[in-house]
């Protein structure tokens, strides 16, 4: 009996130490959490360095001294830099254009954009499309379909103006034949008037010579009638003498 109480007890004396020894586990976690918490501060997140720009809110004074990657590989810039070229007067945009000498692509393009507001002729819109050409190896991928379309609506103002052209000489060279036409006609004119009064002044003529020839036909004849036809006082006498000579 008393080996099993023995047993017993220190049974719960070891259940007890295991109680203990839990607890003040337990109690060391709960501790040292708060503290390596504040030992460590969360860090606010970085913000990210590239912001992207709204271009359609900067004034078109500025547009063109932006410089940089951030604004000539961002077709943004272009769309906004198109349009305000677009608001300048044709010196103005000539003035401005020859500030950007054509050494590189975004030059040649900004050149090109303020030049086509310019009231250029076709030769010097080929000339500046051809300068952008030189520079198609470094267009950067975010702008070269802005770059081909733009260039695009180039060719297409010089081909209208190529059918303006051609229209306008098509005009002048009818414009010439209307004019030869017009002086051939008026030549006929003057040559059938001629004609007309000299067939009038023929007519006159005849008709004089036959109105002094009606007279002279009158005349002869008369003069016919006469001698065909015997007088009755010379035929008279002749009748005596055949009268005589009968018995």
């Amino acid at each position: 009996m008393r080996t099993d109480n023995f047993t017993a007890v220190k049974a719960g004396a070891g259940r007890i130490a295991a109680l203990f020894f839990c607890a003040a586990l337990l109690a060391a976690c709960t501790t040292k959490a708060p503290g390596l918490a504040a030992s460590k501060p969360l860090t606010p997140q970085a913000e990210p360095e590239a912001k992207v720009i709204d271009f359609q809110q900067v004034d078109c004074a500025r547009i063109w001294d932006l410089q940089g990657d951030k604004a000539s590989h961002n077709a943004l810039y272009w769309l906004r830099g198109i349009d305000c070229a677009g608001r300048l007067s044709p010196a103005e945009a000539r003035a401005e254009a020859r500030r950007w000498p054509a050494n590189n692509w975004q030059n040649a393009f900004r050149q090109g954009v303020l030049l086509a507001n310019g009231n250029v002729t076709p030769v010097e819109r080929r000339q500046y499309m051809q300068r952008l050409a030189l520079f198609s190896p470094d267009y950067p991928p975010a702008v070269r379909p802005l770059i081909q379309l733009w260039r695009n609506g180039q060719s297409g103002q010089l081909q209208l103006a190529a059918e303006r052209m051609r229209y306008y000489q098509l005009r002048q060279s009818s414009d010439t034949e209307l004019d030869t036409l017009r002086q051939r006609l008026i030549e006929q004119n003057e040559a059938l008037s001629i004609t007309r009064r000299k067939l009038e002044t023929l007519t006159d003529i005849e008709r004089q010579l036959s109105s002094r020839r009606s007279p002279e036909t009158s005349e002869s004849s008369h003069a016919a009638d006469s001698d065909g036809q015997p007088d009755d006082d010379v035929a008279t006498p002749g009748a005596t003498k055949e009268e005589a000579s009968q018995p």
